[in-house]
Formats: structure tokens, sequence, C-alpha cells
């Protein structure tokens, strides 16, 4: 392959994953006439429309969808490679991009990495809180931490924290306006404080297993956030129940400010695992964060 004919793939990558010739421009330091001419040339030597434009956006036709599915893991494999054999240097460096939740980046990822980072000033970590199932390649992170049960088998997960439990709690002035829930069926008829997923899936559905059985409840209520500092915030305020990490309420529920109900119906979950593709040739930065994240009973 000619040098220039890589660049028109990047190029399109970069086009296609931004959605926008504006961004795609400005990510790859060049003019947008520059880039559309690169785009005009590429489309005319394979003889194929890749990209369709609309006045508000870009997005692959069906050949640049068949395209940028060989290409973007394709560059992604190369850019592995290339950090790794530029990483034979003394000392582990680079950017290490992670997708995590807010609570696991709160409770297990910052305090390791306040211990590790200032030992290695060349390696630098992004973190982007994120609640929905983020595809790793599409939003060009290293990793993803995510509950162990939600991680797809062809990752490589591991584990950096220990299982956990959800509680279902509330504030006392709540409970003197509304009879404690009985049962998980009962959230239906409660104010709830949601948390609001990235992902088509919009609010999250409240779990719950106990003795065989698992109901699934989707609550209502007057607030919804994708920050679980507000949630907790609301439900000290008595705006709602909230369905939370037991650790993130513990110390709220040892003082009387809030209250849990349905303990008995929350059983422990996969704790938190950091997965990345199986397909990844992980650089010595790369591999001195997971070996600070790994969880040791």
């Amino acid at each position: 392959m000619q040098r220039d004919e890589m660049a028109d793939l990047t190029a399109f990558l970069a086009i296609a994953q931004e959605g926008s010739f504006t961004r795609a421009a400005r990510r790859l330091g060049m003019s947008q006439p520059a880039l559309s001419q690169i785009m005009r040339r590429l489309e005319s030597r394979l003889g194929l429309r890749l990209l369709q434009r609309t006045t508000r956006n870009v997005s692959p036709t069906e050949a640049g969808a068949r395209l940028l599915d060989t290409l973007a893991p394709a560059l992604s494999n190369l850019d592995a490679t290339l950090a790794a054999l530029t990483s034979l240097r003394d000392r582990p460096s680079g950017k290490i991009r992670i997708t995590a939740v807010e609570h696991a980046a709160e409770t297990y990822i910052y305090p390791a990495l306040r211990a590790l980072l200032p030992e290695y000033p060349d390696v630098s970590v992004e973190i982007a809180l994120d609640y929905g199932l983020t595809d790793l390649a599409g939003g060009r992170f290293d990793a993803g931490v995510r509950l162990g049960e939600h991680v797809d088998k062809d990752m490589i997960a591991v584990r950096i924290a220990p299982d956990m439990r959800q509680a279902v709690v509330g504030s006392p002035s709540y409970f003197a306006q509304h009879a404690a829930p009985r049962s998980p069926s009962d959230l239906t008829n409660h104010q709830c404080i949601n948390l609001w997923l990235s992902d088509p899936q919009g609010h999250y559905v409240w779990e719950f297993s106990k003795r065989g059985r698992e109901p699934r409840v989707r609550v209502g209520g007057p607030l919804a956030f994708n920050n679980i500092a507000f949630m907790r915030r609301a439900a000290l305020d008595g705006l709602g129940l909230v369905n939370l990490p037991e650790n993130y309420v513990a110390p709220y529920l040892a003082d009387g400010r809030l209250v849990r109900v349905l303990e008995d119906w929350c059983a422990p979950r996969t704790g938190y695992h950091l997965y990345y593709p199986s397909r990844r040739q992980p650089t010595p930065a790369f591999s001195l964060i997971v070996n600070a994240l790994r969880y040791r009973p």
C-alpha cells in the first residue's frame, strides 16, 4: 500500500468516526477543503461513494460501512503494535484511555492511579465516565470497566474489585410519608430516582434476586441522573428511593440519614472488571495500569 493510500484511509476513518468533516479536519490537523479533496480522490480511485452527506451530518454508505468494519480494528491493531515498539524505552510511557462507571472510577480506579502515577511521569490516563456499554474501538478506548456480568465473552477481563451488593435506600422523611416496600413489585407505587443510561435502554432497570427469583423492575419518579452523587443527594433530600452500591451509601446508613429496604432481595453481584480486546498487544504502560488495578483479595 502506498503512503498516500494509507493517509486517505486514515482520513476516511476520522470522518466516519466523527460524523463531521469539520471535527475530522480538526482531529487530523488539516483544513476542511484539503480533507474533502482527499475523500474525492479516495472515492474516485475506488469508484464507490463511501460517505453520504446531509446538512446535519456525514455517515458511511453501505460500501463505507463495510470498509469501516475492516479498517477500524486493523488501524487499531497497527497503532497498538507501533505503541508496543516505541515503548521499548527504559520507562513505561504513553496515554491510556479508559471508559468506566462513576462508582468504579471513584472507589477503585482513582485510588490505584493516585498511588501509581507519581512514580511514572511519562504515563497519563484519561477516564471517561459513562454508564452505557461503550464500544471500545469506536470510542478509541484502550479498556473499559464494568461489572463482570456485563463484559462480553470475547474480551480479556481482569477483576479489579470484590463482589458487591446494591442497596435500596430512602430518607427517614420519605418513609414518614410512604410505607416501606416489602417486595420489589411494591416499587412501582414509590417515587424512585432513576439512573439515566447513555445507551438505548434509557433508565437503568432495577434488578433483584432471592431464592431463585430474579425480578427486574422498571421504576418511575421525579428525577433521573447520569451521576450517582446527585442520586444520593436527592435521596437524602427525601425526594425518593435510590438503588446504589452498598458501600456508596454505608456512611449515611450508619448515621441514620438513610434507611435501607429490600435488603434480602439484594444478592451479591460480580465485581468490577477491567476488560479489553483479546487481540490487543499490551504496551508496558497498559500492563502497568492493569497490574495496578488488579484485585488482590
